[in-house]
């Protein structure tokens, strides 16, 4: 049978919160793997956010993504990728520090005639959790973003990051990041005709220097949601990777990525276009 096996509470940690933080868009994600590892994907109703964390074949203690039948016949792959109901997913991974504290591997698998994957908790005391996940088979899922060409590049660490967002309050919906070649802030987005008198604004403005890679091509404000941003720190903040941001003018997408030599991630947002604030503050 195909199969994964995750081990060790920091790789078993950081798969959890690629599930928790593709749960803050969508109900339901892809499971695909390839030769060469394992990615999850997901997508939100309206197509303006999206989210793909790849996993490498070293990020797991064994990995093998092929099933054989008979020993004559040639390896079959399985019929993935696959679709999960994310809310079936997420007790598997529940929070962190019961992880830390009970779970000592995880394997996941699934068989070639099987309409499930299988998710196993070995757990400590030699408890074995299993939980059968039915899914859907499904046409692949994949965004078309050159991020390579945007001619705005940050590179931050992802605390510096998660003490930003820290201070806008969870009721935020959407924020902005304006830059110039020597500032970036971020601020509120709120409508033109919003009571300021009700409204707390924030901004925080940061120098290049506190950035480990700064390019700013281009005069820049984009507004974008950030309930995925949240999702994507939580994400990052585990494997201590710096996240990277690609961004263009508004309306254009913006991407948010993190790499290391056994995972990739991206999560790609759309972004306001002047044409769609006006309409805002005319509603």
């Amino acid at each position: 049978p195909s199969e994964c096996l995750l081990h060790s509470f920091l790789f078993l940690a950081v798969f959890g919160r690629a599930i928790h933080a593709m749960a803050r868009i969508s109900d339901e994600f892809w499971f695909d793997p390839v030769e060469k590892g394992l990615a999850l994907r997901s997508v939100n109703s309206s197509r303006s956010a999206y989210a793909c964390v790849f996993f490498s074949s070293m990020f797991f203690q064994h990995y093998c993504w092929t099933a054989v039948s008979e020993p004559c016949q040639k390896e079959k792959q399985l019929p993935l990728p696959c679709k999960l109901i994310m809310k079936a997913v997420l007790p598997v991974f529940r929070c962190a520090n019961v992880l830390e504290r009970n779970v000592e591997k995880c394997s996941i698998s699934s068989s070639a005639g099987a309409q499930h994957i299988t998710f196993q908790l070995l757990c400590k005391h030699g408890i074995v959790k299993t939980y059968y996940l039915t899914f859907q088979e499904c046409d692949p899922l994949q965004a078309v973003f050159a991020k390579h060409l945007c001619p705005n590049i940050l590179k931050v660490h992802s605390r510096l990051l998660a003490d930003v967002m820290i201070h806008f309050p969870t009721s935020q919906e959407e924020i902005t990041l304006a830059v110039t070649p020597v500032k970036v802030c971020f601020k509120s987005y709120t409508e033109e005709d919003a009571d300021f008198s009700r409204t707390m604004v924030t901004e925080i403005h940061l120098s290049p220097e506190e950035f480990d890679y700064f390019q700013v091509g281009v005069d820049s404000e984009v507004t974008f949601c950030l309930k995925e941003l949240r999702g994507l720190l939580a994400f990052s903040e585990a494997t201590s990777v710096p996240v990277s941001i690609h961004f263009d003018r508004c309306g254009k997408p913006i991407a948010f990525s993190i790499e290391d030599m056994v995972l990739e991630a991206n999560f790609i947002l759309a972004t306001l276009c002047e044409a769609q604030k006006e309409a805002a503050s005319q509603e």
